[in-house]
């Protein structure tokens, strides 16, 4: 039997009816407007200037580069050691902090989703 086949030559009618003819509108309006919830009331006048005040994580003009942070190499800044009291990583931290160990009766209850709990 080629069902396949059948369901292909049928003709396809969309399940979605608008109503009316399509249109489109004559004119539309794309002058630039400043967002309603803008803090600020005004466009800018060009990209650049935009992008002379924007930040994203920082300034984002030229002179980062070359100053700052962002100037240096890592190893430049000098060596990355927890302060007194604080760990990088969990397996830093004293043996009372560390994972307990599961038991069988745990482990059995995980392997069988729990049905072992009630049997």
């Amino acid at each position: 039997m080629r069902a396949t086949f059948a369901l292909r030559t049928a003709a396809r009618t969309p399940l979605i009816h608008f109503i009316g003819k399509r249109t489109v509108p004559q004119s539309v309006d794309h002058t630039p407007r400043v967002h309603p919830a803008s803090p600020a009331s005004n466009l800018p006048d060009s990209f650049a200037t935009y992008r002379a005040k924007a930040q994203q994580h920082g300034p984002l003009t030229r002179h980062m580069f070359t100053g700052g942070i962002g100037g240096h190499s890592g190893a430049s800044l000098g060596p990355v050691r927890p302060k007194a009291g604080e760990f990088f990583d969990r397996s830093e931290l004293p043996a009372r902090y560390g994972r307990l160990p599961w038991s069988e009766a745990e482990i059995e209850a995980i392997e069988t989703g729990g049905a072992s709990m009630f049997a």
